[in-house]
């Protein structure tokens, strides 16, 4: 049986008192790559945000690896998110700090102790995304596809059941694009679960997958057409 990571029934997602999103009812399951899909606006960051609890679930029930939004605490938010994977359009890497030390950072702070542990975990990773040997650069020492593929290395420190990535090919040209996509293909294969949302359209096309779309308030599954 193929067991739900995320499930939201009936859903309404605010930013403040204004509606976002309305009647929205998802499933995914463990093991699937998702794309989100959407004009600028139409909802997919508070999307994203609902599900790691950036912005408070109000209306409808919803589960994502477990937790239930409508229950979740502010004290659960850093145990929720240990469990998931976030990869950003900006990659929010500390600038003033080594790859190595971004990522034990992440690690003290979701309580990791044993420093052999962290740094074979440190190792582990890098290695996933073809990035073993840039653990010593500064963040300003990458290009963006090395910095965005240090950022998908960093989602994985805490071995997430679902990885959020929101826009990550969206400051990246289209090579580096396709490039940082077969890194997430890969990390799909091994059975993590991938949602991510996006404006690339010939990344759709290149490498189709269940796809989901914010229009009108809506979310709705959308078949992608034979090309």
């Amino acid at each position: 049986m193929t067991e739900s990571i995320l499930k939201l029934t009936d859903v309404a997602i605010f930013q403040k008192d204004s509606l976002v999103l309305n009647e929205v009812n998802i499933e995914v399951k463990r093991g699937e790559f998702i794309y989100l899909i959407g004009k600028t606006g139409s909802g997919k960051s508070s999307f994203m945000k609902t599900l790691y609890g950036d912005l408070p679930l109000k209306e409808g029930t919803g589960s994502v690896v477990d937790f239930d939004l409508r229950a979740l605490k502010e004290k659960d938010i850093p145990f929720l998110r240990r469990k998931l994977g976030i990869v950003f359009q900006d990659f929010k890497l500390l600038p003033d700090r080594t790859v190595n030390n971004n990522f034990l950072f992440v690690l003290k702070a979701t309580g990791w102790k044993d420093a052999s542990k962290m740094e074979a975990q440190i190792e582990s990773v890098l290695d996933k995304v073809g990035m073993k040997t840039k653990g010593f650069k500064f963040p300003h020492e990458l290009s963006g596809g090395e910095q965005q593929r240090i950022a998908i290395a960093r989602a994985l420190l805490n071995d997430p059941e679902l990885i959020l990535a929101d826009e990550p090919t969206g400051n990246l040209d289209p090579q580096t694009s396709v490039e940082v996509m077969k890194v997430l293909q890969e990390i799909n294969k091994t059975g993590r679960t991938i949602l991510m949302a996006t404006h690339d359209y010939a990344l759709l096309l290149k490498y189709p997958s269940k796809t989901l779309k914010c229009d009108g308030n809506k979310v709705f599954e959308v078949v992608q057409k034979a090309v």
